[in-house]
Order: C-alpha cells, then structure tokens, then sequence
C-alpha cells in the first residue's frame, strides 16, 4: 500500500514540475524570450513528454525567431498528434510560404485525394483505437444477439453487428494502410540552408536538383549511415546526405 502511495505521490510531484515547466515556457514566449522558452520547452521533450500544444508552441518560437526549417519541423510533429487542429495547420501554411522551393505536387485522383482525407483523419493510434471500440460492441452486439428470445431483438442485434463487423473490417484495412505508408515512407525536413540532391550516394556525382531549408521530402530508401534516397511531393528522386535531414 505504501509503495502505491509513493508511486502516485511521484507522479503527481512530476505532473506538477511539468505544468510549471510549461508554464514558465508560455511566460517567456509571452514576453519575447523565444530562445529561453525553446530551452524550456526542450526541457520537457527531454523528460519524455510530449503533446500537440508542446509542439505547437515550439514552432511558433522558431518561427518567431524565422529559423524555416525547425518552425515546420515542429508544426508537423504537432499534426501527427493533432490532424484536423486549424491553428497548427494555418501557421504550418504560413511557415511553408517562406521556403524557397515550390514544389508542385503530383495531381490526385478524387478516389486517391478522398482515401488520403480519410487516412490522414486520424493518427495509427487513433485508428487502432477505433478497431478497439468496433471489436467490444460487436462483441456487446452479438451477446445481445444470442441471449435475445425475442425475434424483433435478434433481428435488429443481427443486423447491428454485422453493420458494426463491417465497420471494424473497414477500419482495419485503413490502419494497415496507415501503418504501411508510414513504413515505407518516412517524411522528413530538410535543416539545412541548402542541400543539393545527388544522382547516385555519393559527392563525386551529379546534381539533380537542389534543396533549401524547411522543404519536406520523404525519405524511401537507407543506403548506408550517411546516404538516403528520397522523393519530392512532385515525383522527383535523388540522394542526399543522412545528417541534413531531420526525421519526423
């Protein structure tokens, strides 16, 4: 019993250091400290804490102090736990219009542009939640179903759980699609002022395009500790060095 008590004690002391911690960070960006709140804020991250708001709050210091590339970083990290928020998404649109590079992106489909709006609705955790809660009520549904005498019961428990059992098959395939996606192509910020993107890995060879701080690519493919392939939203390929990327 004592050991629970201290436990919960130690949380609680840690939950309230936190709530400070953050606090003191939003007083510094409040008065124009941007870089103290970022070290502040740093500070959280490194207790292992994390949150939209954290992040959010954090590219709004870099993007006060017009460092491009962090700014969007953040903003980006921030959607991952919060997709649908409207003020990380109208200042990650801000922050994306002071890059260099204007990619066009590859023109969608409205099938392929409707499934991305779906999948992109809710994180992998999200989604593995909702599978969750389908799977317990069609479990509820389908007790209902057999302990039911009543035949206008089992009918509608029928029907009920096999709408519910199509949902959660709908829903799973939306996360393995997710999961894969998130797999096979890991998005990533370039943090350096300007990268030029090589034809094969290695410094001897050609330049294909040149890349500057802020742009997001995705990264496909891992050569080696120093070398990664990776893909503009425009289609275009090519290889740049590990350590000017930052992976989200």
């Amino acid at each position: 019993m004592k050991k629970i008590l201290i436990f919960w004690l130690l949380c609680l002391v840690g939950f309230s250091q936190t709530s400070g911690s953050f606090k003191q960070a939003n007083d510094l960006y409040n008065s124009g400290y941007y870089k103290k709140a970022i070290d502040r804020y740093g500070s959280i991250l490194a207790s292992n804490l994390h949150s939209a708001e954290l992040y959010y709050n954090l590219a709004n210091c870099y993007y006060k102090l017009n460092e491009i590339g962090p700014s969007i970083f953040y903003y980006e990290k921030a959607l991952q736990l919060a997709p649908n928020d409207s003020d990380i998404l109208n200042n990650l649109e801000y922050a994306q219009k002071m890059t260099v590079d204007a990619i066009q992106e590859v023109p969608e489909s409205d099938a392929s542009r409707l499934l991305n709006k779906i999948l992109n609705s809710s994180s992998i955790d999200g989604w593995a939640t909702r599978c969750v809660g389908l799977a317990l009520l069609f479990v509820i549904l389908f007790l209902g179903y057999y302990l039911s005498y009543s035949e206008a019961k089992k009918r509608l428990f029928f029907v009920s759980s096999c709408m519910i059992l199509i949902a959660l098959f709908i829903s799973l395939g939306l996360l393995f699609k997710k999961d894969n996606l998130q797999s096979n192509t890991q998005p990533a910020i370039v943090f350096v002022k300007e990268s030029d993107i090589k034809t094969e890995p290695n410094l001897r060879s050609e330049t294909s395009f040149t890349l500057h701080e802020g742009t997001k690519v995705l990264v496909i493919e891992d050569y080696n500790d120093d070398w990664v392939k990776i893909k503009l939203l425009n289609g275009e390929t090519g290889w740049m060095t590990r350590s000017e990327l930052k992976a989200l």
